[in-house]
């Protein structure tokens, strides 16, 4: 805009110069003209007359291209008063013209008259329309110069209004980034709080732990074992054969029911068939015994290739349907529950879907939950979790898989393994 601003006022200007430079050279020019028509009529030499027809021819001429450059650059106000000067200009030069066919008695008697009624008059005439011209050039000059100052008000309102929006701008940005910082730092509180909440939950959750082994180790392993201590002092104190062979079979039911015990206890803590056996068989084991226990209906939908899974991932998998089968039987009260495990090459897809109670999941967020989102976070997975009072929750997960693990797959088996549903 200041650019266009400059171009125009550099533009009025020079026209206005060069319409005024003009209309001087036309003053002059006729101011000439009129001197070598004087010069003519006055002078005696026949010579002389015909160098100072020559000039007046030359002046005359560039009179007229003079004007035809002025015509050129016209505004509408002012043709009228333009036509007007040239066509007093044609008849001046007519007039002019007329005296070099004049013979010498002529030129001696009608020089005075011609000078005094033809020349002056006519010269004075162009001269006021060329004034008039000039004023009207002057106007032409003051309306550009109201357009420039049109153009340079515009460009000041421009400003201002970029400058009125750039520190709108700067100030609402800055409004914003406070707020940002305010609350991410009411976030970083929040989630410090959860987290000290959290490691709180944790100890707790692991002295319960502990106090859970310890009480199962004490009231079944250490009851079987006293009752074993018990019996094998009265096989002692037997007096038959009969007695002692009882005591021994007592003996050998109870020690049989605590190593059931111990091998329960021992499964709840790891699955040693995980690191035997594999994934699915670990799974199918974790939905018959949760099934017995519960009355659940449960079906695992899972394929063989899920055995191939690095250890870190078949251990994640199991913890996350470990965890979903306890909350489905314990909070969400709920009759089936479908587990699916796939293996994608590039990825693993787990998913668990019950048709308990479901839950408010703004509200809800258990020990049990945030553990799982941790596990799964730490392989650089995502856990979803999708529940709403009266419709059941669905939990799934995506578990990315390294390019190497992948390639451990052949293409037969991704095509071939069938899932198989187990009760």
């Amino acid at each position: 805009m200041l650019d266009r601003v400059r171009t125009d006022d550099n533009r009025f200007r020079q026209t206005f110069v060069e319409r005024l430079g003009a209309l001087e050279q036309i003053r002059s020019q006729i101011y000439l003209s009129g001197t070598y028509v004087r010069d003519y009529l006055l002078s005696p030499d026949v010579g002389s007359a015909e160098a100072q027809h020559s000039r007046l021819a030359s002046v005359g001429n560039e009179t007229r291209g003079m004007l035809d450059r002025y015509a050129k650059s016209l505004d509408p106000d002012e043709r009228e008063a333009f036509q007007a000067l040239r066509t007093e200009i044609d008849d001046y030069w007519r007039v002019l013209e007329s005296t070099f066919y004049w013979t010498p008695k002529q030129r001696d008697r009608l020089r005075f008259t011609f000078f005094y009624e033809q020349l002056v008059p006519r010269r004075t005439t162009m001269l006021q329309i060329a004034d008039a011209i000039e004023s009207i050039n002057q106007r032409g000059l003051m309306r550009a110069e109201d357009r420039f100052r049109a153009s340079a008000d515009s460009l000041r309102w421009s400003l201002m209004a970029t400058f009125g929006i750039a520190l709108l701008g700067g100030i609402l940005l800055a409004l914003g980034t406070i707020a940002l910082t305010l609350r991410l730092e009411r976030e970083n509180e929040r989630a410090r709080a959860d987290l000290e909440d959290l490691s709180a939950r944790l100890v707790r959750a692991q002295e319960e732990e502990r106090r859970s082994l310890a009480r199962e180790l004490h009231d079944e392993v250490g009851q079987s074992l006293s009752a074993i201590m018990m019996e094998a002092g009265n096989a002692e104190l037997a007096e038959t054969p009969a007695e002692v062979e009882e005591r021994v079979k007592s003996i050998a039911v109870i020690a049989e029911k605590t190593l059931n015990e111990v091998r329960d206890l021992a499964l709840l803590l790891r699955p040693s068939m995980l690191d035997d056996f594999g994934l699915v068989p670990a799974l199918n084991w974790q939905v018959r015994e949760t099934g017995k226990r519960t009355g659940l209906d449960i079906r695992l939908y899972a394929g063989d290739d899920c055995d191939d899974l690095p250890d870190e991932h078949k251990t994640c998998i199991f913890r996350l349907v470990q965890e979903a089968l306890n909350n489905a039987a314990r909070h969400a009260r709920a009759r089936t529950v479908q587990v699916n495990v796939k293996n994608a090459g590039d990825r693993v897809i787990f998913s668990v879907h019950d048709d308990g109670s479901g839950f408010d999941k703004r509200m809800v967020r258990g020990l049990g939950l945030l553990g799982m989102e941790e596990r799964v976070r730490r392989l650089g997975g995502q856990l979803r979790i999708d529940s709403y009072p009266g419709r059941g929750t669905a939990i799934a997960a995506e578990l990315p898989l390294a390019p190497m693990s992948a390639t451990l797959n052949t293409p037969e088996e991704h095509g071939t393994a069938d899932p198989h549903p187990a009760r």
